[in-house]
């Protein structure tokens, strides 16, 4: 399982995620303390706390994902 934090602060920065989530044909979860959501789902992602640095895992190297969570990077 491949791993980064991210920080999402504004809403169309949460739907450009979860597009580019949607786009993959591996199972992506978003974790943060015991909550663990879709990153396929925009209402799962929505209910993070997105004042927070969240846990991307996810199985399968892709180039196109991993330049989003580039981008949304919380290092």
């Amino acid at each position: 399982m491949l791993e980064k934090k991210i920080r999402l602060k504004a809403v169309d920065e949460v739907c450009e995620f979860v597009r580019a989530a949607e786009k993959c044909d591996f199972d992506i979860d978003i974790f943060y303390n015991r909550t663990v959501v879709d990153a396929k789902s925009i209402l799962g992602v929505m209910s993070m706390d997105l004042t927070k640095d969240l846990t991307v895992k996810y199985g399968t190297q892709d180039g196109a994902f991993e330049k989003v969570l580039n981008k949304f990077s919380a290092m």
